[in-house]
């Protein structure tokens, strides 16, 4: 796959003028640029640039709204119903932890839901917030039905992603940031665009026939819940789709399951759920910090099994990556995926982002 190497202030201000291009408010424009660079650079690509057409399409079309803020519907000393009020996902989100944190701060604890919200990201985004003040942060999202439950044939629950960080001292956290599904669906859209094969377990074609094909679990098919089928343990991802839905959807009063719009509709809003929790870690044993980080390190320094690289734990692969970008000087992009974003700036009159082979 060839490769170009885009710095990562020019990939956010390339986003942010397209999002301002299509009359997005600046300040909004910014959150969102600052979470899809934030996917890029942790390696969570299919969450990031090539995400971009999506917002770009909401916001053009009028059923996302590029202008306004949430709104707290009700509140007790450590919980929220946010109204999302239809505007961008990162908005929403930012908006909810940082109301989660304050909580925390006060009361031990932070839980926040929101409903009328869209896409926010990584979820890890909003977790990894509580982190820069010592806290242990949580983030949910449902989203458009994707996945087909175990011994099922339609898509009735989204990738719906867990997400939890937790500070380990010195720099060092866990942080957890997973779909429910075997995979995110922008795994798939990006081994289509890069005319790859998808590894089996990854989704079904429009029969419930699993598939190595991309296209054919783009097109009618659907995603596999985490485990695969029910004999590998499909029925546990299943259910933590579920649990998130309920955090979500059900709790906020938002939409959810297959009455979520499908994906990249935008005949009707989104309306999806999210949830976003702080835990003042203050509040319970001392020495928090110093067990996390023994606890990192007895996996971290567990022998390998034969032929297998080093152990790592929740968010290793993550700092891996930052250290690739980093020690090259930008994020390694997919020509593919930068020409395609490329082609949508043109039609807004934004200038486009270099695209110079790095290596195949």
């Amino acid at each position: 796959m060839s490769r170009c190497l885009i710095p990562k202030a020019d990939v956010k201000s390339f986003i942010q003028q397209c999002m301002v291009a299509v009359k997005t408010k600046p300040a909004h424009a910014k959150a969102l640029a600052d979470v899809l660079v934030e996917g890029d650079y942790r390696g969570h690509y299919s969450h990031g640039l090539n995400r971009m057409d999506m917002y770009v399409k909401d916001i053009k079309s009028g059923i996302c709204e590029k202008d306004g803020e949430p709104t707290i519907e009700k509140e007790t000393a450590a919980t929220a119903l946010v109204n999302g009020n239809n505007l961008l996902g990162p908005v929403v989100g930012n908006f909810c932890m940082d109301l989660a944190m304050k909580k925390a701060t006060e009361s031990g604890v932070g839980w926040v839901v929101a409903r009328g919200s869209n896409h926010y990201g990584i979820a890890g985004f909003y977790s990894m917030q509580a982190l820069e003040q010592g806290m242990m942060g949580m983030s949910f999202t449902n989203t458009s039905p994707l996945v087909v439950p175990t011994r099922g044939m339609e898509c009735t629950l989204g990738t719906n992603p867990i997400s939890v960080a937790a500070p380990a001292g010195k720099d060092d956290s866990f942080v957890l940031d997973m779909a429910t599904s075997a995979v995110a669906l922008g795994k798939v859209e990006l081994h289509a665009r890069n005319q790859q094969t998808i590894p089996e377990g990854w989704g079904c074609d429009a029969k419930g026939a699993v598939t190595q094909d991309p296209q054919k679990v783009l097109d009618g098919g659907g995603l596999l819940a985490l485990g695969g089928a029910e004999a590998t343990g499909g029925y546990k991802g299943y259910g933590l789709g579920m649990m998130v839905e309920v955090f979500c959807g059900i709790m906020a009063g938002a939409t959810y399951s297959n009455n979520i719009r499908t994906w990249r509709e935008t005949s009707r809003v989104a309306d999806l759920g999210q949830c976003f929790v702080a835990v003042n870690l203050s509040c319970f044993a001392p020495g928090f910090e110093s067990r996390m980080a023994d606890l990192l390190s007895i996996h971290r320094h567990l022998p390998p099994a034969p032929g297998a690289t080093s152990v790592l734990v929740p968010g290793d692969p993550e700092r891996q990556h930052i250290a690739e970008c980093e020690s090259k000087g930008g994020i390694p992009y997919s020509v593919h995926v930068v020409s395609h974003m490329n082609n949508v700036a043109k039609e807004l009159g934004v200038a486009p982002l270099p695209v110079s082979v790095m290596d195949k």
